[in-house]
């Protein structure tokens, strides 16, 4: 479903298009519409044409690859705030990966073609689009980097912390993926993840109630993501 939505006040032209002048928003708000999406549904498909440069206003997302057996890797998650299209927008003509949406969503879209003809006319905007693409890029890599380095205690524990702290502010959430998809996120199998789980509600870090988990013990969780 899509929304018309208005510029004047949107927390996408403080946080990001700070460089543009109020002439330049509206005429990238002529091609600017919001889309609604469910749990499960598809936002940006691997491979499709890139047509827009989409920004994710609520919800939370999963950025992720299919290899050529079909088998899914996540790479990220991406929350409110961030542009879920960097990734690949200027690099190429279709997308490396796809987003689906992992909770009610809502994302802002802009024709690609409006933002590319404001890159070409106004430096400033180009320097700050080059700086977010490095950063979401730095962020990605760091991500798996900080995962790969940890053993399997420590990376269900980096996992965790991330939702809590990155996420959700929140020592009790309900977690937005699948323990399959933890495991293809952290590079195990899903019975490792299962085993971890149990372990730590059996030592007393965490509780759980299904999908929702509990910290019982921040500190505990910390020293394994960071020692194992």
């Amino acid at each position: 479903m899509n929304q018309e939505c208005s510029c004047d006040k949107c927390e996408l032209k403080e946080l990001f298009f700070h460089n543009v002048t109020s002439k330049e928003i509206m005429s990238l708000c002529g091609s600017r519409v919001e889309k609604n999406y469910d749990k499960g549904d598809c936002i940006i498909e691997q491979g499709t044409t890139i047509n827009e440069f989409i920004y994710l206003k609520s919800g939370l997302v999963k950025l992720y690859v299919t290899n050529t057996d079909g088998k899914e890797q996540i790479l990220s998650f991406a929350k409110p705030f961030d542009f879920v299209s960097l990734l690949s927008v200027f690099s190429q003509n279709t997308y490396s990966y796809s987003v689906m949406a992992i909770d009610e969503s809502t994302t802002c879209n802009i024709s690609i073609h409006d933002v590319k003809k404001l890159l070409q006319n106004n430096g400033p905007f180009a320097m700050g689009i080059l700086e977010k693409m490095s950063k979401v890029s730095d962020a990605v890599i760091n991500e798996s980097l900080q995962i790969r380095k940890r053993n399997l205690r420590g990376r269900i524990a980096y996992v965790l912390l991330h939702f809590r702290n990155d996420i959700y502010n929140s020592d009790y959430y309900e977690l937005p993926v699948s323990r399959k998809e933890i495991a293809e996120y952290i590079g195990m199998t899903t019975e490792n993840v299962i085993r971890a789980l149990t372990e730590f509600r059996k030592d007393g870090i965490i509780k759980i109630f299904g999908k929702a988990i509990e910290i019982v013990s921040y500190k505990k969780l910390v020293q394994i993501s960071e020692h194992g």
